[in-house]
């Protein structure tokens, strides 16, 4: 990230938090701890990476009450109490600072429908097709090639990045004999405000009631989201998470990459779920939840796995051992 100056003192200013060393530096990078130059700031918020902080070269280093004396020793910090969170802050300066105000405009290419509505103040990118009936928001951003489905409606201040498709048919079908009968998908999909929807994410449309993705919704790219769910606000998901059709997942939870969560299940607020884990049953208490067979030898998990197909009888075994030695 170069081609940007700014000074500290017009960061502190801009974001707060406590300068300890030069307040002249001029700032002209951002960059992790291990690559760092001395024009560079970068930032620390785990302390098992401190060895890293003692050797980086950075001109300045973002850290934490508990790092300031440590990192006041190595040269000049910025003192906050969540440095992550300035970090993301600092990102978003920088980022003003080196492309300028975004000008909302349509690209030439673009392909939207004359029933479909479309703020002044939003941006559509090259090759985004906008179908009939679709609203899109005031400041909502669509990167290229966004389809963005007929009735579809996405809120305010929202980013979609290239490739998703919004609205396309949930996958539902009625067996007739050896063939299947489509399920018209006579919903739509509506995204609240804030949402954030990484690239080639694909969210279908409800069969009969609209799919719902609330406020503050992160997505992150190559993430299904089937017909009829959803997501409540601030929740957060890593990529290749698969939510089937009618699963409804509450406020402020997070899903780890690759996790599976099946159709018409219901994970309540501030449910947490590791990565690669399939939800198979509904969880309404708060906490963090993993499912996964960990990975071996090939030789041994077959094993294992065989051992695991004995669980049942064994339990049944143990049962009837309980029962005689109770008589």
């Amino acid at each position: 990230m170069v081609g940007t100056q700014i000074p500290l003192t017009d960061l502190i200013g801009s974001l707060g938090g406590e300068l300890v060393g030069e307040p002249a530096l001029m700032i002209t990078g951002v960059a992790p701890l291990e690559s760092a130059g001395p024009g560079d700031i970068s930032f620390l918020s785990n302390p098992k990476y401190q060895q890293q902080l003692q050797a980086s070269l950075a001109g300045c280093v973002i850290v934490g009450p508990a790092m300031r004396d440590l990192a006041a020793a190595r040269g000049t910090c910025i003192v906050a109490e969540q440095p992550y969170l300035y970090f993301a802050r600092l990102t978003q300066l920088w980022k003003r600072k080196r492309s300028g105000a975004l000008a909302s405009a349509v690209h030439s290419s673009a392909v939207i429908d004359p029933q479909a509505t479309v703020h002044p103040t939003a941006s559509v990118g090259a090759l985004c097709v906008i179908e009939r009936g679709a609203r899109i928001g005031a400041g909502t951003v669509l990167k290229s090639r966004v389809t963005l489905g007929e009735d579809c409606v996405i809120g305010e201040r929202c980013i979609v990045h290239s490739g998703a498709v919004i609205g396309s048919d949930g996958f539902g079908f009625a067996p007739h004999g050896d063939t299947w009968e489509k399920i018209e998908q006579l919903g739509a999909v509506h995204i609240g405000n804030d949402v954030e929807i990484g690239a080639n994410t694909c969210i279908d449309r409800g069969a009969l009631q609209d799919t719902v993705i609330e406020d503050g919704v992160k997505l992150d790219n190559l993430i299904q989201i089937g017909h009829n769910v959803r997501v409540g606000r601030n929740t957060a998901m890593a990529g290749c998470v698969g939510v089937a059709g009618s699963a409804t997942i509450g406020p402020n939870c997070t899903v780890g990459g690759g996790a599976i969560i099946l159709g018409h299940l219901t994970l309540g607020a501030n449910v947490h779920i590791s990565a690669a884990t399939v939800v198979s049953r509904s969880i309404l208490k708060p906490g963090h939840y993993t499912g996964m067979f960990p990975i071996d030898d090939n030789a041994s998990w077959e094993r294992n796995a065989a051992t695991l197909k004995q669980l049942h009888s064994l339990r049944d075994r143990i049962k009837t051992l309980e029962k005689e030695n109770q008589k």
